[in-house]
């Protein structure tokens, strides 16, 4: 279990907190326990937990009509792998060397996991996207996957190692640059920054990502629920009805879709109160299951339509469902800090984000918790197969500035910057551990492939 270092008081205006000089030193301090060298270290320890096993046992609970899809997107490559063995990687790091420095951490930080979305102001911003596992947590997990899916990523796109040691180097370099600086501003100061596509674009230094961040960026701006009217939805006896394209998007019958109805109800009341007025004056015209991502497929997972006033005044709404993050167990054992998960996860998404999706709630339905959000709000990614070496260590760059930013945010960024430093030792480390846990990406890859083969793992 996860040993935490000291942090500061909350909760009270009247107690003053540890200074930030006295926090940079504690984190300094901390090399004396865990040096940076050692937080490159692995190597898969005698009686490592099968893979295999730990995926099995994510499984539980879902859909079993849908694993076998989520088993084919695992095997179709190493990076597929990754994305969805959080749960492996989870228990992996937490037996490694840590500080105890425990902000909010994403708990799914691999490259896949930044990308854009729309502000509350309808500005295009590029962030931390993902926060199914997010958690408070040691920020060396957070590195240590973020920089092992840059290695697993670029081996996927042709890049030599040394391209790949570079592009991690970058990542971590960025990642202490700006933990470094935010730790020496106001506290307002960290949650105002952030990163929109306009100064992202002045970032990137290398012209094949600056041309693949142009492209995305407008293919996020047309994916808005109005645009995705003709595509998802169509005209059935008079009323808009949600596409079918089983199995991946399916109808939702009764009682099933009453429950997810009343849920809806439930979720206005997690919003605030003009978001809630908003929201409310709308009304559920369909909703149907729709499969998404690769950690997420088996879970339950709804996009629910609804119609304002006019028929093309629309609203998609992404209800997914939420369970314990795979890191809890690590953090507080079998106890349980958060009483709705759903609520967890938004709460901890606006704690990493400089803005978020000003919908997100939390709902419950047949005992099943879900958090909401909307489903077509500008969301886009920065496609890893048009990222080449160059461009790679830029976007690593970029990403680990995110990183660092969202762990900033929240506690320990004097004490992190602290203990990391100016040199680039951590780099290094990190150079080691992402080669090293790279091999063992592509091992457990192989291994799953195996099971499929000879029929221990089901596939679509």
């Amino acid at each position: 279990m996860l040993t935490k270092a000291k942090s500061e008081p909350f909760g009270s205006l009247r107690q003053r907190p540890t200074s930030r000089e006295e926090r940079f030193a504690i984190g300094k301090g901390l090399r004396q326990q865990v040096t940076r060298r050692a937080l490159g270290e692995w190597k898969a320890p005698d009686g490592r937990t099968d893979p295999i096993a730990l995926i099995q046992q994510s499984h539980r609970g879902r859909r079993e009509d849908l694993v076998p899809i989520r088993v084919a997107r695992m095997i179709t490559s190493p990076y597929g792998f990754l994305r969805g063995a959080a749960i492996v990687m989870a228990e992996d790091v937490a037996g490694l060397p840590a500080t105890g420095i425990t902000p909010v951490i994403c708990g799914d930080a691999h490259l896949g996991n930044f990308g854009f979305y729309a502000s509350p102001e309808g500005e295009l911003v590029i962030d931390l996207n993902d926060f199914d596992e997010a958690h408070p947590g040691a920020w060396e997990w957070d590195l240590r996957r973020l920089v092992a899916s840059i290695w697993v990523a670029g081996r996927q796109n042709s890049a030599s190692e040394d391209h790949c040691a570079d592009a991690v180097m970058s990542c971590v370099a960025a990642y202490r640059a700006e933990v470094d600086f935010l730790a020496e501003q106001p506290l307002l100061m960290r949650s105002y920054n952030r990163l929109d596509v306009k100064r992202l674009h002045e970032t990137a230094s290398d012209k094949t990502l600056r041309a693949e961040i142009k492209r995305a960026a407008r293919r996020a701006r047309s994916r808005t629920s109005d645009r995705a009217l003709p595509r998802f939805t169509h005209e059935h006896q008079g009323q808009r009805r949600i596409v079918q394209e089983p199995p991946l998007i399916t109808e939702v019958r009764e009682p099933e879709r009453e429950h997810l109805a009343a849920a809806l109800d439930g979720y206005l009341e997690t919003l605030a109160p003009h978001w809630r007025r908003l929201v409310g004056g709308y009304t559920l015209v369909d909703i149907a299951h729709k499969v998404v991502g690769v950690g997420s497929v088996g879970l339950r997972a709804y996009v629910a339509l609804l119609e304002g006033s006019d028929p093309d005044d629309v609203l998609f709404l992404q209800l997914k469902q939420a369970r314990r993050s795979v890191l809890a167990p690590f953090v507080h054992g079998d106890s349980a800090w958060h009483a709705h998960q759903g609520q967890r996860v938004v709460e901890y998404q606006q704690a990493l984000q400089t803005v978020s999706d000003p919908l997100l709630g939390w709902a419950t339905a047949d005992g099943r918790q879900y958090y909401v959000r909307q489903f077509r709000n500008m969301k886009g990614t920065v496609p890893l197969d048009g990222i080449d070496a160059a461009a790679l260590a830029d976007y690593a760059g970029i990403v680990g500035h995110l990183l660092g930013k969202g762990h900033a945010r929240t506690s320990g960024a004097s004490m992190i910057a602290g203990y990391v430093g100016g040199s680039r030792k951590l780099d290094r480390a990190m150079v080691r551990f992402a080669r090293a846990y790279a091999d063992q990406t592509e091992a457990d890859h192989a291994q799953l492939v195996r099971a499929v083969k000879r029929g221990a793992m089901p596939v679509a």
